[in-house]
Formats: structure tokens, C-alpha cells, sequence
């Protein structure tokens, strides 16, 4: 029997998907996760609980959108195609239905400057891509322009999607615009929050590219 191909890569999908649900980021079997190998990118299964998934259920596809494998790929597979196509630098998509963020998502809301740690996503906001019908290459257009410069975007009335050169990466900005989105509805609750003008958020983007770093 011939060794599973991209046995790492469907761990680090494993590992990850099962961290999910409780942590609180995501509830059943709603959300999906991918990540790029050398020949397509994996993508977690539909309609599969994560606790029970192997790393042979885990579905290998190509970017011309067929797959191999014993199990369909998430019904979301196409916006992981194109964002892994359209951004190079990014090895790991994450889809989650994070309650806090898909709140302010039914709010069709991007979440704004309010506070500087909006920077994690990679801007100074985190937009809220329109609606469109999930599984669709229309949802897709939508995500790839809303992701345009930035690791995280809202899905009105659906969710979250986070980027990462690997998935912990992935995981840890989906846990901060979680926290983030908490936020912000709290500060909506007492009016409209006092936001950070361009031109400190510039600053803040600034320091973010050495922000957490340990010397050499």
C-alpha cells in the first residue's frame, strides 16, 4: 500500500479543525479548512464531524477543481481555490461560523478602526464581503476582493474566513477577529465607537511588521 501523500499537511488540517469547535470559533460540522501542497490543496470533507475525521478523509484537489479521493470536498471549496490561486504567499484558508464575527456579518458591517489591533487582519479595517449564495463562484468574487490586502474578511450573513502562511497563523487571526468582533458589538451597544484615523492606523501597521517578534 502506497504511503498517503501530504500526510503533514492533512495532520496540520486535523489538528487544527479539531481545535475549532472548542475553542468556540465554530459549532458542528459548519466551517472549513485548506491548506496548499505542491500539486492542488487539501480541504476538509463535507458534512463530516471533525472528531472524526482521519487524514485519508481529508480531499485532495486540484485547481482545475477535480479531486481524488473516497470523500467530497467542502461545499466551499471554490473560494479556497481561488484565494490559494489569486495570493501566493498564502498556504492556509480558514472558514469558520464564529459567532461574534458573523453577528456583526448579519450586520453587514466591516469592522472598523475602532481599535488598533483591527491591524492583525493586515489593514485598517476588516471588510464585510456582500452576500451571495454559500458554495457559489459568486461568494468567491466576493471573498477574493474583500481579502484583497488583508489575512481576514467578514461573509454578510455567513462567517469568517482567515489566511495564513500555515494554519496555527490562520487559527491565530480567526481567534483575534473573534475577539474583536465581541468588541466591537459591546461598543455598539453604548453608540458608535471613536475611531482611529488613517493616519495612526498607518503608524500601527507599521510597527505590526515587527509587532510579537523576539530579536535574533
Amino acid at each position: 500500500m502506497s504511503p498517503l501523500p501530504h500526510f503533514r499537511q492533512r495532520e496540520a488540517i486535523l489538528s487544527t479543525a479539531r481545535r475549532l469547535n472548542p475553542s468556540g470559533l465554530n459549532q458542528g460540522t459548519s466551517g472549513n479548512l485548506s491548506h496548499r501542497v505542491a500539486d492542488g490543496f487539501l480541504v476538509t470533507p463535507t458534512g463530516m464531524e471533525y472528531d472524526a475525521l482521519r487524514p485519508e478523509d481529508i480531499v485532495l484537489m486540484r485547481f482545475d477543481g477535480s479531486h481524488e479521493g473516497p470523500r467530497r470536498p467542502s461545499s466551499e471549496w471554490r473560494f479556497h481555490r481561488d484565494i490559494l490561486a489569486s495570493r501566493p504567499e498564502v498556504n492556509a484558508v480558514l472558514h469558520t461560523h464564529s459567532p461574534n464575527s458573523t453577528a456583526v456579518a448579519c450586520l453587514r458591517r466591516s469592522i472598523p478602526a475602532f481599535h488598533y489591533m483591527v491591524s492583525v487582519a493586515g489593514g485598517s479595517d476588516i471588510r464585510c464581503a456582500p452576500y451571495a449564495t454559500f458554495g457559489t463562484e459568486e461568494l468567491s468574487r466576493h471573498a477574493v476582493a474583500a481579502l484583497e490586502g488583508r489575512k481576514a474578511c467578514l461573509l454578510a450573513n455567513h462567517g469568517l474566513i482567515t489566511l495564513g502562511p500555515d494554519l496555527p497563523s490562520a487559527f491565530k487571526v480567526a481567534v483575534e477577529v473573534e475577539t474583536l468582533a465581541s468588541m466591537y458589538l459591546r461598543a455598539l451597544q453604548a453608540g458608535e465607537p471613536v475611531l482611529l484615523d488613517d493616519a495612526e492606523m498607518a503608524v500601527v501597521l507599521e510597527k505590526f511588521k515587527t509587532y510579537g517578534q523576539q530579536k535574533e
